[in-house]
């Protein structure tokens, strides 16, 4: 060891949470020979430019795997909740084991140590980085400035996922410390949600605004400012803000980890964070202009219905000169680099996993394995083209388009034999539903005979139920988003054709429709300054400024804003806006946790999902839009399916670790 250094080593969170050795043990995860050899080279890897970047680097890798936000179940099983299905993995049975909560301790729980490796690997960075005199002082504040983000960052994947956690000491641990004193308790959630903020505003003030193509998995100060906004926002949220259903949360010495007293100022807070956002003057909702020719793959503009105040302005005070759904479809499949796109806050950059969940989503017939689609109660929630909502009871029944009305135009974008039940719909619903009889584009694929297809999900189709495979749709109701026309896998190649997809992690959309969320919650007036303290915000229920938040993110989507009468009732508001949440942020990770810190779960996940029914041929086209329940798609919520159990190999080797409600401990 070099002269002068302290005999201390920098215990991963994760080894403080699981060390399976006592102290007198040099065996397990607490490697003394390997963390020496760490100490022995801590300068020099921090005095050489390359190695430094490299630690930085090693960071950013644990974002990725379990920490993945959109993308196949094998990474990602929070983004399937009451809206989408699969039908993967022993013919729907992870399924079923993840809706029941009849998974085990083990579960998908690599995100846990994926976390504490990234807020190891952070804090040795931000303690040392200074060492390096072969970066200027802004690029050391830049890159101080990355790992403050990515430390908070991986605190609230954790929050998020599993609810109060330990906060880890910044400055490491002393490995010749008592085990008692290296076993860390969980924080309570709000004092884990401030250290995100506080890591959030030490981010943001070293961060640029924008980042190259090149650079673009890197935080700006929008994502920062972003992150913290979020972790506001959840510790208002009804779960973590005067829940006395959860007093039994507690740590091994009885404190209570999620607050009994409700608290309005948090909702402020959360509001006031959003703004700060929205002040940056950075970001604005993505729009594609409005074409006036096209084609299937980019079909020309569809004007929504005449609306006197929206169909003669441009965006966004109206939608004159913009193409709703390719505005909405441009977001996520491919069509725009990251870089070029105004909405998009924060992204992991592009994303494999996302590119494969695609390929799960496509037909068989187009080279896919046809088995992710959407609830019947996803499929329902998209409103009408004029704003009203779908009424399955007021809805066609079995009328399907024709020829002719293609060849004249009606019921765009709809083609022939297609149930009218889908048509006049909102443009996201075009864009994120592949129901029966949708256009498939296939542009990629070599011959041109295999472009262009309607997917059919009736029986003894070749996209419909089959007899002992998993490549079926149970609901009858695919998935288009996050497809570009051009995906496909072509016989003769070798690997799909897949657009390039950009995880969009967070986006401008989310900030607006949180800022309205919160405001809403507010019976009075607050002063709260701004996260800098350049300026302050006058912050209330003010029906001028939720409406900042709910109608650009409407009208975007070819919809008017809400009427008088939504935003005179703050019940009736908050309805609205989740329902306009569950739309608008389809298939983007945040239905699982937004019903859960909304304590709606025990509804919404109980509810039964219904679909098409896939056992009917084509001969009885009219029986396969009666919804029908799902057997093997079925679901129930119980209290202990709030949050993520914790491993049992952690509660183990951490006796001050105290298990989630409902999960057994380990004794």
């Amino acid at each position: 060891m070099k002269k002068g250094m302290k005999k201390k080593i920098y215990i991963l969170a994760a080894t403080a949470l699981s060390m399976a050795i006592s102290l007198s043990s040099c065996s397990g995860y607490l490697d003394e020979d390997r963390y020496f050899k760490d100490l022995q080279t801590i300068d020099h890897i921090f005095e050489n430019r390359d190695y430094t970047e490299q630690w930085l680097a090693t960071a950013y890798n644990f974002l990725w795997d379990d920490n993945t936000d959109i993308g196949t179940v094998d990474y990602n099983i929070t983004n399937y909740d009451d809206d989408m299905i699969f039908n993967e993995r022993n013919d729907g049975e992870w399924y079923r084991k993840f809706k029941f909560g009849e998974y085990d301790y083990s579960w998908f729980s690599g995100s846990w140590s994926l976390c504490y490796k990234g807020i190891r690997q952070t804090s040795i960075f931000i303690q040392n980085v200074d060492k390096n005199k072969d970066f200027t002082a802004e690029q050391i504040a830049d890159l101080k400035a990355q790992a403050h983000f990515l430390r908070g960052f991986y605190y609230w994947l954790l929050i998020r996922k599993y609810g109060p956690v330990p906060i880890m000491p910044e400055e490491g641990a002393n490995y010749d410390d008592s085990y008692s004193n290296l076993s860390t308790p969980r924080s309570a959630y709000d004092d884990c949600a401030e250290y995100i903020a506080n890591e959030m505003v030490l981010a943001a003030k070293d961060l640029p605004l924008k980042r190259d193509n090149i650079s673009i998995g890197r935080p700006t100060r929008g994502a920062a400012l972003a992150v913290r906004a979020k972790a506001y926002l959840f510790a208002a949220s009804p779960l973590y803000n005067g829940n006395t259903d959860l007093a039994d949360f507690t740590d091994t010495e009885g404190n209570k980890l999620i607050s009994q007293t409700y608290d309005e100022t948090k909702w402020a807070k959360a509001a006031a964070a959003a703004k700060d956002v929205m002040e940056l003057g950075k970001y604005k909702l993505f729009t594609a202009h409005k074409l006036l020719k096209g084609n299937d793959a980019f079909p020309a503009t569809i004007t929504p219905p005449y609306n006197e105040k929206y169909s003669n302005q441009n965006f966004p005070d109206g939608w004159a000169d913009i193409d709703p759904f390719l505005s909405y479809r441009g977001l996520f499949d491919g069509e725009v680099y990251a870089a070029e796109n105004p909405e998009l806050i924060y992204t992991r950059g592009v994303s494999e996993t996302l590119q494969n969940m695609v390929r799960h989503q496509l037909p068989v017939t187009g080279g896919g394995y046809n088995c992710h689609g959407i609830t019947g109660k996803q499929c329902d929630a998209y409103e009408m083209a004029d704003g009203t909502a779908f009424d399955r009871n007021k809805s066609p029944k079995g009328q399907y388009t024709t020829q002719n009305d293609v060849n004249n135009g009606n019921y765009r974008p709809l083609k022939a034999n297609v149930n009218l039940e889908y048509a006049n719909r909102e443009p996201r619903f075009y864009a994120s539903v592949a129901f029966n009889g949708a256009l498939w584009c296939f542009t990629s694929k070599k011959y041109s005979n295999d472009r262009y297809k309607q997917i059919w999900y009736y029986r003894g189709e070749k996209d419909g139920h089959p007899a002992g495979s998993e490549r079926w749709i149970p609901t009858g109701i695919g998935m288009m988003k996050y497809v570009h026309p051009e995906d496909a896998h072509d016989d003769a190649d070798a690997t799909p054709h897949i657009v390039k997809k950009i995880e969009p992690t967070i986006r401008y959309a989310d900030i607006l429709l949180m800022y309205a969320e919160a405001l809403n919650e507010l019976t009075t007036s607050y002063t709260i300054k701004s996260w800098d303290g350049s300026a302050s915000y006058t912050i209330s229920r003010d029906i001028n400024e939720m409406s900042k938040g709910i109608a650009p993110v409407r009208i975007r989507a070819g919809l008017p804003d809400f009427g008088a009468d939504v935003y005179a009732s703050k019940d009736l508001f908050r309805t609205k806006l989740k329902h306009e949440r569950q739309v608008e942020l389809f298939a983007e990770n945040q239905r699982y946790y937004d019903i859960r810190r909304w304590k709606d779960a025990p509804v919404e996940e109980a509810k039964q999902i219904y679909g098409c029914n896939m056992y009917i041929t084509n001969s009885e086209r009219d029986l396969f839009y009666e919804q029908m329940r799902v057997p093997n798609l079925q679901t129930a919520f119980s209290r202990k399916m709030y949050f993520w159990p914790i491993n049992y190999d952690e509660l183990k080797r951490n006796k001050n670790m105290t298990q989630a409600p409902g999960w057994k401990d380990y004794d």
